[in-house]
């Protein structure tokens, strides 16, 4: 539709700029639309960049959007910047799964999980902005507690953390080892 056109284009522009994920109210005090004609507008733009054709995608991310490369499409700009993906060690995998799916944790009950000492992968972590400190645990030494981040739902394409899959839990309850890391 026409009349939409300079509202679209507007909005496309935020979300190409935009740094951080941009909520729909947000969005709605700059361009100064209601809120719903700016749900509308981001449902256009998806269905837009859903065609194979385009190499842009609408990414929404813990309520917000932003504008990302399709996969598809990685190899060319990685070409570009010529830095290849940097691929995190196993090491820095378990520690971000254990962040993840336990969070908010101490680095000390990370370690307890894993068996080892988790310090260069938790760095490496937080570097690569994947996780982030959240806050202090309440008790002896207020150990730092950390979490993830959006980059790290970004990185791994999920719009919330309940696009995680599943977790199994083993028989350590999260009171166990809390337990155990306190002793």
């Amino acid at each position: 539709m026409l009349f939409r056109e300079p509202e679209t284009a507007a909005l496309e522009a935020l979300l190409f700029v935009a740094k951080e994920p941009l909520t729909p109210e947000l969005l709605s005090g700059i361009l100064e639309l209601d809120p719903e004609f700016i749900e509308e507008l981001l449902y256009e733009l998806r269905s837009r960049y859903a065609a194979d054709s385009c190499g842009l995608t609408l990414l929404e991310i813990n309520g917000g959007y932003k504008l990302g490369t399709k996969p598809e499409v990685a190899r060319y700009i990685e070409t570009l910047y010529k830095q290849p993906a940097q691929a995190l060690s196993n090491a820095a995998l378990e520690v971000l799964s254990i962040i993840a799916y336990k969070q908010p944790v101490t680095r000390g009950e990370v370690d307890f999980i894993r068996g080892v000492q988790s310090d260069r992968a938790l760095a490496t972590l937080v570097e690569k902005g994947l996780v982030k400190e959240v806050g202090r645990k309440e008790g002896p030494g207020r150990p730092i507690l950390y979490a993830t981040t959006e980059q790290f739902l970004l990185h791994f394409g999920l719009s919330s953390l309940d696009d995680m899959p599943d977790l199994e839990v083993g028989s350590l309850s999260d009171a166990e080892v809390a337990s155990a890391v306190e002793d």
